[in-house]
């Protein structure tokens, strides 16, 4: 059985464990997610569903469409505004959870660079990893 993981907010009002390990991470340069994080992108997990349990709180939800086109759900803290996860409406099953929400970071490395067609020019994008223009095909959670 793999190690609990547990994060939230940078308040503490929302409080989750993650089930599921992390192997590895994806940094997104698409639009929204550098609005979102207020600099280059966001650094994730993809996970399945199941894996997350919020412990505390209610996290509130955002629906926008991505730049992918689909609906997309943000799930953030309403108190101190800390994105927490997203989940694709047409993927209910996988949810993207924001790594630096961790209490402890995972010793996952990012493996592939999403949505690079929008990244700054003074995004680091690791030339070693994976790249991809525009949204890949998610990998099934494990």
């Amino acid at each position: 059985m793999s190690e609990t993981l547990s994060g939230g907010c940078l308040c503490g009002a929302v409080r989750y464990t993650v089930s599921a390990p992390i192997t590895e991470l994806r940094a997104c340069h698409c639009t929204h997610c550098q609005k979102a994080s207020g600099g280059a992108g966001s650094v994730n997990a993809v996970l399945p569903s199941s894996a997350l349990r919020v412990t505390q709180g209610t996290p509130k939800r955002y629906d926008a469409k991505a730049d992918s086109g689909r609906t997309l759900h943000r799930f953030f803290c309403g108190g101190c505004g800390s994105p927490i996860y997203s989940q694709r409406e047409s993927r209910p099953d996988t949810i993207v959870l924001r790594a630096g929400t961790l209490d402890k970071p995972a010793a996952a490395k990012i493996t592939a660079n999403i949505w690079t067609k929008s990244a700054q020019p003074w995004a680091h994008i690791d030339p070693a990893s994976k790249q991809f223009p525009a949204q890949p095909d998610a990998p099934a959670p494990k």
